[in-house]
């Protein structure tokens, strides 16, 4: 009998409640052991709706970097390109993920323009808004030993040409580069061969080979070319000129390229470069990765990518993001509906 009162008397819950008391008597808590938070527990899978070296591209493998350098998180980040069907193949990839945490993808405009233009049942409401990375600009290149030395000369010379006597190269049809040259088409009164490929760097490799007359391929896609004296940039498709200064060739710094408006071409366009996660991620996970890519911005290594890559660095999240994005929609929506391009 009196082991079994000893037992009683000394069980776990009588002994918590007795210290519990006393810790009341002195004037402290004892606090329950805190929650740890969400955090990844596997490898994430960080999808790029587009080919390899292109801005996307290049974007999502940076990040892996200085995720990696500066040890930002426990897990490793994986890139995984899945560019099928104009990138519809990596946003159905997120969609179909329902619920899981451990899967990020990077967008550009084919997230308006592959549902707009192909009918593909995926739209950015069926995915998780993260957060916005950049904006990215577009620029009129031509090869290096091209007679065109300004955009408009090169735009007088299309306006001069037979139709389709020019080619432009670009990533994907009905996308972003094929929405530019059809408002070329339309500034120069002349149509204009579209030859499309499946990422900016073969569009660039075709450039530097003469395949083609002209890209408007982003600066990250296009700029070890340009250094090296292979291409030429005519102007930058937005109303001003980019901010940065430091010499990209011996002559040229980004800021020296003129606005396209400036040089005469009435053509602006700039690209989303966001982050989206699937549908049903709760909360706390979405605002993980929110902290994390802060947290990336905030190295000198994002700096140097901004000012390399010649973006428009421009952060958003929550109700910001979202609001941004649905009016993007819209001007996809307009922007390809003029240039006849919505699937019927």
């Amino acid at each position: 009998m009196r082991h079994r009162s000893l037992s009683r008397s000394f069980s776990p819950s009588r002994v918590r409640a007795g210290l519990a008391a006393t810790a009341a008597l002195l004037g402290f808590s004892i606090a329950a052991p805190a929650v740890a938070a969400w955090e990844p527990t596997k490898p994430v899978e960080f999808v790029v709706p587009a080919g390899t070296g292109g801005g996307a591209d290049q974007m999502a493998r940076f990040i892996q970097g200085v995720v990696t350098k500066h040890s930002l998180m426990k897990q490793p980040i994986v890139v995984v390109n899945k560019s099928g069907g104009a990138g519809a193949e990596g946003f159905l990839e997120i969609k179909g993920a329902k619920g899981d945490p451990h899967k990020l993808v990077i967008t550009l405009s084919n997230l308006f323009t592959t549902p707009l233009g192909t009918g593909v049942p995926v739209n950015w409401r069926d995915m998780t808004p993260v957060a916005m990375l950049a904006l990215d600009q577009f620029v009129l290149w031509v090869n290096a030993e091209s007679p065109y030395n300004t955009a408009q000369a090169y735009l007088d010379a299309v306006k001069a040409a037979p139709n389709n006597t020019f080619k432009m190269a670009g990533t994907g049809s009905k996308q972003e580069d094929q929405i530019i040259t059809v408002a070329l088409e339309k500034a120069a009164g002349r149509k204009i061969t579209y030859i499309p490929f499946k990422g900016g760097g073969d569009v660039a490799v075709q450039l530097v080979g003469k395949h083609v007359d002209s890209t408007v391929n982003n600066p990250i896609e296009a700029i070890a070319h340009w250094r090296g004296g292979k291409l030429r940039p005519l102007c930058v498709l937005d109303d001003d000129r980019m901010p940065y200064k430091a010499k990209i060739t011996d002559t040229m710094s980004w800021n020296d390229i003129p606005s396209c408006r400036e040089a005469g071409v009435p053509v602006d366009y700039l690209m989303m470069r966001g982050i989206f996660m699937p549908p049903g991620v709760t909360a706390e996970q979405v605002a993980w990765y929110v902290d994390l890519f802060k947290k990336v911005r905030a190295t000198p290594d994002w700096k140097e990518f901004m000012e390399k890559g010649a973006f428009k660095d421009s952060f958003m999240t929550g109700q910001e993001y979202v609001d941004w994005v649905a009016k993007a929609e819209e001007l996809h929506r307009t922007l390809m509906r003029d240039a006849g391009f919505l699937a019927r």
